[in-house]
Protein backbone atom coordinates (compact mmCIF):
# COMPACT_ATOMS: atom_id res chain seq x y z
CA UNK A 1 0.00 0.00 0.00
CA UNK A 2 0.91 3.32 -0.91
CA UNK A 3 -0.35 7.34 0.29
CA UNK A 4 -3.87 7.47 0.01
CA UNK A 5 -5.04 8.58 -3.55
CA UNK A 6 -5.74 12.16 -4.41
CA UNK A 7 -8.99 12.39 -6.01
CA UNK A 8 -8.69 15.41 -7.90
CA UNK A 9 -5.22 14.63 -9.04
CA UNK A 10 -6.24 11.93 -10.63
CA UNK A 11 -9.72 13.42 -11.77
CA UNK A 12 -7.17 16.02 -14.01
CA UNK A 13 -4.69 13.12 -15.08
CA UNK A 14 -7.43 10.82 -16.67
CA UNK A 15 -9.38 13.78 -17.67
CA UNK A 16 -6.11 15.18 -19.45
CA UNK A 17 -5.81 11.87 -21.51
CA UNK A 18 -9.44 11.15 -22.40
CA UNK A 19 -8.62 12.79 -25.83
CA UNK A 20 -5.58 9.99 -26.62
CA UNK A 21 -6.47 7.25 -23.80
CA UNK A 22 -9.02 4.78 -26.03
CA UNK A 23 -6.04 4.66 -28.75
CA UNK A 24 -2.99 4.69 -26.25
CA UNK A 25 -4.38 2.31 -23.65
CA UNK A 26 -3.54 -1.02 -25.75
CA UNK A 27 -3.35 -2.89 -22.64
CA UNK A 28 -5.92 -1.79 -20.97
CA UNK A 29 -8.10 -3.26 -24.12
CA UNK A 30 -6.45 -6.42 -23.89
CA UNK A 31 -7.37 -6.52 -19.81
CA UNK A 32 -11.02 -5.37 -20.85
CA UNK A 33 -11.16 -8.03 -23.61
CA UNK A 34 -9.86 -11.15 -21.33
CA UNK A 35 -11.89 -10.39 -18.28
CA UNK A 36 -15.05 -10.03 -20.28
CA UNK A 37 -13.60 -13.55 -21.65
CA UNK A 38 -12.80 -14.78 -17.97
CA UNK A 39 -16.63 -14.20 -17.16
CA UNK A 40 -18.06 -16.18 -19.45
CA UNK A 41 -15.85 -19.40 -19.15
CA UNK A 42 -16.43 -19.29 -15.65
CA UNK A 43 -19.82 -20.26 -15.99
CA UNK A 44 -22.28 -16.57 -16.44
CA UNK A 45 -24.60 -16.58 -18.26
CA UNK A 46 -25.43 -15.20 -21.68
CA UNK A 47 -27.65 -12.40 -20.91
CA UNK A 48 -27.83 -10.21 -17.85
CA UNK A 49 -31.10 -7.93 -16.81
CA UNK A 50 -29.25 -5.12 -15.12
CA UNK A 51 -25.28 -4.50 -15.25
CA UNK A 52 -23.12 -1.43 -13.21
CA UNK A 53 -20.16 -1.29 -14.53
CA UNK A 54 -17.55 1.37 -12.74
CA UNK A 55 -14.49 2.99 -14.00
CA UNK A 56 -15.58 2.62 -16.95
CA UNK A 57 -13.74 5.48 -18.97
CA UNK A 58 -13.76 5.64 -22.68
CA UNK A 59 -15.29 2.10 -22.91
CA UNK A 60 -13.25 -0.48 -23.06
CA UNK A 61 -14.61 -2.89 -21.00
CA UNK A 62 -18.15 -2.00 -21.78
CA UNK A 63 -17.41 -2.44 -25.53
CA UNK A 64 -15.90 -6.27 -24.53
CA UNK A 65 -19.34 -6.86 -22.31
CA UNK A 66 -21.85 -5.44 -25.24
CA UNK A 67 -19.87 -8.20 -27.59
CA UNK A 68 -19.79 -11.29 -25.66
CA UNK A 69 -23.51 -10.41 -23.59
CA UNK A 70 -26.89 -9.45 -23.87
CA UNK A 71 -27.61 -6.64 -21.80
CA UNK A 72 -30.91 -5.32 -20.95
CA UNK A 73 -30.28 -2.22 -18.94
CA UNK A 74 -26.62 -0.63 -18.54
CA UNK A 75 -25.77 2.06 -15.61
CA UNK A 76 -21.94 2.99 -15.98
CA UNK A 77 -19.76 5.20 -13.86
CA UNK A 78 -17.05 7.03 -14.26
CA UNK A 79 -14.75 9.81 -11.85
CA UNK A 80 -14.79 11.86 -14.65
CA UNK A 81 -18.05 13.13 -16.29
CA UNK A 82 -16.29 14.08 -19.42
CA UNK A 83 -16.70 10.10 -20.56
CA UNK A 84 -20.29 9.99 -21.20
CA UNK A 85 -19.62 11.41 -25.11
CA UNK A 86 -17.22 8.80 -25.57
CA UNK A 87 -19.53 5.80 -23.97
CA UNK A 88 -23.03 7.04 -25.80
CA UNK A 89 -22.04 6.02 -29.40
CA UNK A 90 -20.27 2.76 -28.05
CA UNK A 91 -23.38 1.76 -26.54
CA UNK A 92 -25.79 2.90 -29.15
CA UNK A 93 -28.83 0.43 -29.03
CA UNK A 94 -27.44 -2.12 -27.96
CA UNK A 95 -28.57 -1.76 -24.60
CA UNK A 96 -32.21 -1.13 -23.94
CA UNK A 97 -31.60 1.53 -21.35
CA UNK A 98 -28.62 2.82 -19.95
CA UNK A 99 -27.47 5.73 -17.73
CA UNK A 100 -24.15 7.35 -16.56
CA UNK A 101 -22.94 8.48 -13.23
CA UNK A 102 -20.16 10.75 -12.68
CA UNK A 103 -18.15 11.14 -9.59
CA UNK A 104 -16.23 8.30 -7.39
CA UNK A 105 -17.98 4.76 -6.76
CA UNK A 106 -17.80 5.11 -3.22
CA UNK A 107 -20.27 7.40 -3.27
CA UNK A 108 -22.56 6.33 -6.64
CA UNK A 109 -25.94 6.55 -5.90
CA UNK A 110 -26.33 2.38 -6.50
CA UNK A 111 -29.69 1.00 -7.56
CA UNK A 112 -29.59 -2.65 -7.18
CA UNK A 113 -29.93 -5.46 -7.47
CA UNK A 114 -27.67 -5.93 -10.29
CA UNK A 115 -26.93 -9.13 -11.71
CA UNK A 116 -23.54 -7.80 -13.03
CA UNK A 117 -20.99 -5.36 -11.33
CA UNK A 118 -18.09 -4.98 -13.57
CA UNK A 119 -15.10 -2.94 -13.52
CA UNK A 120 -11.37 -3.10 -15.40
CA UNK A 121 -8.18 -1.70 -14.82
CA UNK A 122 -9.87 0.40 -11.91
CA UNK A 123 -9.65 -1.30 -8.23
CA UNK A 124 -6.11 0.01 -7.97
CA UNK A 125 -6.82 3.46 -7.16
CA UNK A 126 -9.40 2.31 -4.24
CA UNK A 127 -8.36 3.67 -0.95
CA UNK A 128 -10.37 0.98 0.94
CA UNK A 129 -11.11 -1.56 -1.41
CA UNK A 130 -12.73 -4.49 1.47
CA UNK A 131 -15.48 -1.15 2.03
CA UNK A 132 -16.36 -0.89 -1.54
CA UNK A 133 -16.66 -4.26 -1.97
CA UNK A 134 -18.95 -5.07 1.06
CA UNK A 135 -21.15 -2.05 -0.32
CA UNK A 136 -20.98 -3.21 -4.18
CA UNK A 137 -22.29 -6.94 -2.82
CA UNK A 138 -25.30 -5.40 -0.86
CA UNK A 139 -26.56 -4.19 -4.24
CA UNK A 140 -25.94 -7.78 -5.96
CA UNK A 141 -28.59 -10.19 -6.14
CA UNK A 142 -27.91 -13.49 -5.15
CA UNK A 143 -26.60 -15.16 -8.03
CA UNK A 144 -24.77 -12.37 -9.03
CA UNK A 145 -21.64 -12.10 -10.62
CA UNK A 146 -18.73 -9.45 -10.09
CA UNK A 147 -15.98 -9.19 -12.77
CA UNK A 148 -12.87 -7.16 -11.31
CA UNK A 149 -8.96 -6.54 -12.73
CA UNK A 150 -6.50 -4.19 -10.70
CA UNK A 151 -2.68 -4.44 -11.09
CA UNK A 152 -0.20 -6.63 -8.56
CA UNK A 153 2.69 -5.26 -6.91
CA UNK A 154 4.72 -6.12 -10.29
CA UNK A 155 2.87 -3.10 -12.00
CA UNK A 156 5.06 -0.46 -13.19
CA UNK A 157 8.20 -2.64 -11.24
CA UNK A 158 10.73 -0.34 -13.44
CA UNK A 159 9.76 2.30 -12.59
CA UNK A 160 9.64 1.64 -8.71
CA UNK A 161 12.44 0.25 -8.68
CA UNK A 162 14.22 3.88 -10.18
CA UNK A 163 12.59 5.69 -7.25
CA UNK A 164 9.26 6.96 -9.60
CA UNK A 165 6.28 7.74 -6.54
CA UNK A 166 2.68 7.47 -8.58
CA UNK A 167 2.37 4.17 -7.75
CA UNK A 168 -1.47 3.50 -7.11
CA UNK A 169 -2.26 2.97 -3.36
CA UNK A 170 -3.66 -0.72 -3.72
CA UNK A 171 -1.31 -2.97 -5.66
CA UNK A 172 -2.41 -6.56 -4.67
CA UNK A 173 -2.11 -10.18 -5.04
CA UNK A 174 -5.04 -12.71 -5.89
CA UNK A 175 -4.19 -13.68 -2.28
CA UNK A 176 -4.51 -10.48 -1.23
CA UNK A 177 -8.13 -9.66 -2.87
CA UNK A 178 -9.43 -13.08 -1.20
CA UNK A 179 -8.74 -11.93 2.34
CA UNK A 180 -10.60 -8.70 1.51
CA UNK A 181 -14.12 -10.31 0.11
CA UNK A 182 -17.22 -10.08 1.80
CA UNK A 183 -19.12 -12.63 3.48
CA UNK A 184 -21.34 -14.61 0.88
CA UNK A 185 -19.29 -13.62 -1.66
CA UNK A 186 -17.15 -16.33 -3.30
CA UNK A 187 -14.02 -16.56 -5.83
CA UNK A 188 -14.70 -18.17 -8.57
CA UNK A 189 -11.79 -17.41 -11.08
CA UNK A 190 -8.65 -15.49 -10.65
CA UNK A 191 -5.76 -14.40 -12.89
CA UNK A 192 -2.18 -12.78 -12.40
CA UNK A 193 -0.49 -12.42 -15.55
CA UNK A 194 2.56 -9.92 -17.33
CA UNK A 195 2.09 -7.76 -20.44
CA UNK A 196 5.44 -6.10 -21.22
CA UNK A 197 5.35 -2.71 -23.23
CA UNK A 198 8.57 -1.31 -25.01
CA UNK A 199 9.57 1.91 -26.23
CA UNK A 200 12.12 3.88 -27.93
CA UNK A 201 13.35 6.49 -25.34
CA UNK A 202 12.30 7.62 -21.94
CA UNK A 203 10.28 10.23 -22.92
CA UNK A 204 7.95 7.60 -25.20
CA UNK A 205 7.51 5.78 -22.05
CA UNK A 206 6.52 8.82 -20.48
CA UNK A 207 4.46 10.39 -23.33
CA UNK A 208 2.90 6.61 -22.94
CA UNK A 209 1.92 7.17 -18.87
CA UNK A 210 0.80 10.71 -19.53
CA UNK A 211 -1.59 9.56 -22.48
CA UNK A 212 -2.85 6.87 -20.49
CA UNK A 213 -3.50 9.03 -17.69
CA UNK A 214 -1.54 7.01 -15.98
CA UNK A 215 1.25 9.06 -15.18
CA UNK A 216 0.96 10.17 -11.71
CA UNK A 217 3.69 11.59 -10.45
CA UNK A 218 5.89 9.88 -12.31
CA UNK A 219 8.98 12.48 -13.36
CA UNK A 220 7.40 15.07 -12.51
CA UNK A 221 10.21 16.09 -10.26
CA UNK A 222 13.06 15.07 -12.21
CA UNK A 223 15.27 17.40 -13.86
CA UNK A 224 16.36 17.29 -17.32
CA UNK A 225 19.63 15.82 -16.48
CA UNK A 226 18.06 13.55 -13.76
CA UNK A 227 15.97 12.74 -16.82
CA UNK A 228 19.03 11.90 -18.66
CA UNK A 229 20.59 10.20 -15.89
CA UNK A 230 17.46 8.01 -15.04
CA UNK A 231 17.12 6.70 -18.58
CA UNK A 232 20.91 5.19 -18.90
CA UNK A 233 20.10 3.32 -15.68
CA UNK A 234 17.16 2.20 -17.17
CA UNK A 235 18.46 0.91 -20.60
CA UNK A 236 21.25 -0.69 -18.09
CA UNK A 237 18.95 -2.41 -16.37
CA UNK A 238 15.34 -2.89 -18.12
CA UNK A 239 15.95 -2.65 -21.53
CA UNK A 240 15.53 -5.74 -24.53
CA UNK A 241 16.88 -5.07 -28.23
CA UNK A 242 17.80 -1.68 -27.04
CA UNK A 243 14.19 -0.73 -26.36
CA UNK A 244 13.18 0.41 -22.72
CA UNK A 245 10.85 -2.71 -20.84
CA UNK A 246 7.70 -1.31 -18.99
CA UNK A 247 5.55 -4.00 -16.97
CA UNK A 248 1.62 -4.02 -17.06
CA UNK A 249 0.53 -6.87 -14.24
CA UNK A 250 -2.50 -7.13 -14.29
CA UNK A 251 -4.91 -9.34 -11.54
CA UNK A 252 -8.30 -10.60 -12.74
CA UNK A 253 -11.13 -11.65 -10.20
CA UNK A 254 -14.38 -13.13 -11.15
CA UNK A 255 -16.62 -13.27 -8.09
CA UNK A 256 -19.96 -14.39 -7.28
CA UNK A 257 -22.33 -13.84 -4.60
CA UNK A 258 -24.22 -16.94 -2.75
CA UNK A 259 -27.48 -17.92 -3.56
Amino acid sequence: MTARTDSARVHDSFRRSLGSYHAEASVQARIARHLASLLADAGAPNAFDRVFEFGAGTGHLTGALLDRFTVSELTLNDLVSECRPYLAPLVGDRVSGWSFLSGPVEFAPLSGPYDLISSASTVQWLDDPAALLARLANHLRPGGWMALSGFGPGQFAELAELGATGAAPHYATVAEWRGLLPAGVSLVAAEERSDRQHFADLRALLRHLRQTGVNGRTGGAWTRGQLAAIEDAYRQRHSDGGKLRLTYAPVYLILRKEI
